[in-house]
């Protein structure tokens, strides 16, 4: 077999046994070249990872604000249907106080009604004609067959606590009532501040 010196550097002889080593040359050693190759392979490496980290925080940034932007429009669909809802709700509670406001506005001419007509209804020989309400007070024109059937109407309307005063304006006798002896009244009823 044929070994060839490629180097150019002689061999060390074989002889001794611990014989001082050969001395180095100039080309024996780490290259200098050899070791920027390896750097710049490590730096571009590095370069690389970092490059490759940075555009996947990019990219995952790009689809967190993507989520984000589509959430926000989701959200203002949201505001804006709640906000119809909140107008309904608001408009129909509107409603429903004016309904309760009407029932119970409605209750009080049917409450006077009752006190009347139960007033009457208590009283012997009495007839009423003609009733007219005011905002302080109630009139209220009628027969009787005797005075005594009127005061007795006075008192039954006044027990009833709707009316604080009840007076008469005038009571007359019918002179249109040729068969029975009648009396004409008209009564005025001032209204209780309290009751309703």
């Amino acid at each position: 077999m044929i070994r060839i010196n490629l180097l150019g550097v002689p061999r060390p002889k074989k002889g001794k046994r611990g014989s001082a080593a050969a001395p180095s040359m100039p080309g024996e050693g780490p290259n200098i070249v050899m070791l920027m190759v390896v750097g710049l392979v490590l730096g571009l490496g590095v370069f690389g990872y970092m490059y490759n980290d940075a555009n996947k925080a990019s990219v995952k940034i790009a689809a967190d604000l993507d989520a984000a932007n589509r959430e926000g429009t989701r959200l203002a669909n949201v505001k804006v249907k709640y906000e119809q809802r909140k107008k309904e709700a608001d408009a129909f509670e509107k409603r429903v106080k004016v309904i309760d406001q009407l029932r119970a506005e409605q209750s009080g001419p049917v409450n006077l009604l009752n006190t009347i007509g139960d007033s009457v209804n208590n009283t012997d020989a009495v007839w009423l004609s003609e009733m007219t309400e005011s905002a302080s007070g109630l009139s209220i024109e009628g027969t009787a067959l005797t005075t005594v059937a009127v005061a007795n109407l006075m008192t039954t309307i006044k027990r009833t606590g709707y009316f604080k005063n009840v007076d008469f304006k005038i009571t007359s006798q019918d002179p249109t009532a040729k068969e029975m002896q009648a009396f004409t009244f008209i009564l005025t009823c001032e209204k209780q501040a309290t009751k309703t």
